[in-house]
This record gives structure tokens, C-alpha cells and sequence, in this order.
């Protein structure tokens, strides 16, 4: 995995003081996007062992409530393991800071794909649902659904257009329904 940036003081994405990190790599292109820098798989800085320790330091501040993480898109095939694995440590790590995900797919379509990966064995696609269903199983805030400029809403808390919704995972596995974040 690549990544961006790391914001180690953000209150723009996500409630509260929080760290960010951006992860590289996105194939949706959603026009007007904030990020477009971010698109090139290939671009950013390379995720090592140094950076992550970094991240997990600037977690570890008292302060510090919320993670977010968001990109380009985590939920790429390219970052699939990267950000499990981040996502598996900072619960394990911070279990009462909250973890926030921004993804271009949809809550709804990432669970339709785990519950079907479970019917096919041999599906090639099955990875991928099984992975992004547990990393969404482990953030407690998901903010899903690409940017659609002609639905911009500056007026949206934690989102940029009306077709995208933020989330309270563990309601909405609790209630096998979305539920929406209030603050």
C-alpha cells in the first residue's frame, strides 16, 4: 500500500480532534474530486513499518478520539490488506478511540457482496468481499458512497454530496439495517 498524507491534527474528517490518513490509489474518479492527487496507485509515499509506527504515535495522544481513514479509496483491491490489518491494530491498540472510513462504495453493496461471497467458494471476487466486510466491521463510522458533483452539499457534516451517508456500523450490523451516525 501507498498513502497520501497523515494528518496528525484533523477536525475535517470525521467528529472531533482526530489523526488521518489518506491512503494513494483510486479508480473511480468521481468528477470534482478534493483529491484527485491521490488517484495514482503508483504516487505518495511507500507504507512502511516507520510510517505506520509514526501513525500509531500520533494516535497515542490523550486528545485524540477519532481515526479516520480515507484517500483515495481504502477499500481499493490494492489496499485491501494493508488497511485490514491497520484497522485490526488500531481497535486492538485504542479500543475507546473511534475509527472512521471513508469509501466510494456503498454500505449496502459491500454487505450484499460478503453475504454472497459465502455462497460461491471459488469465486475470484470472494477475497475481496470477505476482506472489505471485516475492515468494515471494525470501524465504527463509515461514510460511503462517491462524490456526485451535481449532488454537492456544503452543508453536510462529514460529506461532500447528498447521495452519501455516515454510518453507525456496529447499530447497523446490531440491526441488520443502515443506521445513521447522529453526533
Amino acid at each position: 500500500m501507498r498513502y497520501a498524507q497523515i494528518r496528525s491534527m484533523d477536525i475535517s474528517n470525521g467528529e472531533g480532534v482526530g489523526v488521518s490518513l489518506f491512503v494513494q490509489g483510486c479508480d473511480r474518479h468521481c468528477f470534482n474530486c478534493f483529491n484527485s492527487e491521490t488517484w495514482d496507485f503508483n504516487g505518495g509515499k511507500e507504507w512502511t513499518e516507520e510510517a505506520k509506527n509514526k501513525f500509531m504515535e500520533l494516535i497515542d495522544r490523550p486528545y485524540i478520539r477519532r481515526i479516520s481513514v480515507l484517500g483515495g479509496e481504502p477499500l481499493a483491491e490494492q489496499n485491501l490488506d494493508e488497511v485490514l490489518s491497520l484497522i485490526k491494530e488500531i481497535r486492538n491498540s485504542f479500543p475507546n478511540k473511534t475509527i472512521w472510513l471513508y469509501t466510494g462504495y456503498k454500505f449496502e453493496q459491500i454487505k450484499d457482496a460478503f453475504i454472497e461471497s459465502k455462497k460461491w467458494l471459488q469465486a475470484s471476487w470472494k477475497h475481496s468481499a470477505i476482506i472489505r466486510w471485516e475492515i468494515i466491521s471494525n470501524v465504527d463510522v463509515l461514510v460511503d458512497g462517491e462524490y456526485i458533483d451535481e449532488q454537492k452539499d456544503l452543508t453536510l457534516k462529514w460529506c461532500g454530496s447528498r447521495n452519501q451517508h455516515v454510518i453507525d456500523v456496529k447499530q447497523s450490523i446490531a440491526q441488520n439495517k443502515m443506521v445513521l451516525y447522529c453526533d
